[in-house]
């Protein structure tokens, strides 16, 4: 039983150094009270906690069914930071937020590096109970740092862009978005001091005309910070983009009349140079070209063709065609070839409509043919030759008047 008061003795002055004497008795006052008792149904908790380097963190003590044991607070090297309601050390950063039978609640305030470590709860009975509460000490990265190879890249060409993640603990997850994509960066991660780290990723991607002004945002994720982030708009570089617009005429382009063609191109940078062409031929020897526009007047079949504008900048070059088919001044809302089509198929029309008529016709006549008989006829057919055919003849020529005709 000695052995055990000694014991406790060493541990309610663990930490103590020079306080005062009247401190001293209360502590050997506590331990004397408390000789005896049992652990029985006490339970001692605690909480690890994580803060922030400069915020504050809470430390709990909880007891669950105390029969008025002694809690006390002892930092990493051991030293009393808090026993019942009294702080015999010299750190004022630590203050007591609430002490009850059940539970001693102390804020450290301002945290350091130098505090993070394992505390100690210390609850006094026989045997002495312990519970550990891990401080661990977070340190947010300093603003993301972000670079490019290149600030002007041409379309397809890649770049390379890199996200950087200063001093910070734990280490920072570095992701990377161009736009609402989500894209995958090459991440390095250097130590430095205290657990501290360094963390560089490196995007390269492939850029096209349509990520011009496109946000690349690299984004940190650390349990210190939140939505910390950095973005850069990337600016690239492409070819012209040439269309011919027709200005003049607004239908068919007819014999006679004039036209006139516009350029419109548009790259980046601005095409330096728009050139007009006609393709595999020369071009009409009055045309006009004025800046982005070709004006050509009295047109004849002869211009019909390729006509080609091409702009350059210092990307490359692009063209748009206009082909041109110069119809009869007669034409009128579509070629002449294709009213000589329409006038033939009516002409074909018609000549077959005339012959099934001429068919028809040719058939109801024949169908309708009569035969003629008169009275000098008869007999006619029991004659044995023509001079008695006559001969037996009715009546003969002497019965003229009494002639008749019928028609069968």
């Amino acid at each position: 039983m000695k052995k055990k008061k000694t014991q406790v003795f060493t541990m309610a002055i663990s930490g103590l150094g020079s306080h005062s004497i009247s401190l001293f008795f209360y502590v050997v006052f506590a331990t004397l009270l408390h000789k005896g008792k049992t652990s029985g149904g006490q339970n001692l908790v605690t909480n690890n906690v994580s803060v922030v380097e400069g915020e504050t963190a809470i430390i709990s003590c909880r007891v669950k069914n105390n029969d008025d044991s002694v809690i006390q607070l002892l930092n990493p090297n051991r030293q009393t930071i808090y026993f019942r309601d009294v702080r015999p050390l010299k750190d004022s950063r630590f203050q007591l937020v609430n002490f009850s039978d059940n539970e001693l609640l102390v804020s450290l305030s301002n945290v350091s590096l130098s505090d993070e470590g394992r505390y100690v709860c210390q609850l006094y009975t026989d045997p002495p109970q312990e519970a550990y509460a891990d401080i661990t000490v977070l340190v947010p990265p300093g603003n993301p740092i972000l670079e490019s190879r290149e600030e002007i890249v041409s379309e397809g060409n890649e770049t390379e862009i890199t996200c950087t993640a200063m001093g910070s603990k734990p280490a920072s997850t570095i992701k990377w978005m161009k736009g609402d994509q989500p894209l995958q960066g090459e991440a390095t991660i250097e130590e430095l001091y205290d657990r501290m780290f360094t963390v560089t990723s490196r995007l390269r991607l492939t850029v096209s005309k349509e990520d011009d002004g496109m946000a690349v945002i690299c984004i940190i994720d650390h349990p210190a910070v939140k939505d910390f982030q950095a973005q850069k708009y990337l600016e690239v570089q492409y070819k012209p983009e040439v269309q011919i617009v027709v200005e003049f005429p607004e239908g068919l382009t007819r014999e006679g009349e004039n036209l006139e063609l516009t350029c419109k191109a548009k790259g980046k940078p601005q095409p330096h140079q728009i050139n007009w062409l006609k393709v595999d031929d020369d071009f009409p020897s009055h045309a006009v070209i004025t800046g982005t526009d070709l004006f050509i007047e009295n047109l004849n079949k002869s211009f019909n063709g390729t006509y080609r504008c091409v702009a350059s900048n210092l990307v490359g070059e692009a063209y748009d065609d206009y082909i041109l088919y110069v119809y009869d001044s007669r034409a009128d809302g579509a070629p002449q070839k294709i009213d000589h089509a329409v006038i033939g198929g009516i002409v074909a029309v018609f000549v077959f409509a005339m012959l099934c008529l001429l068919i028809v016709l040719g058939r109801y006549f024949a169908r309708h043919k009569g035969t003629y008989f008169t009275h000098e006829a008869k007999g006619a057919d029991d004659a044995a030759d023509a001079d008695t055919a006559i001969i037996n003849a009715e009546g003969g020529h002497n019965n003229s008047d009494d002639k008749k005709e019928y028609y069968i």
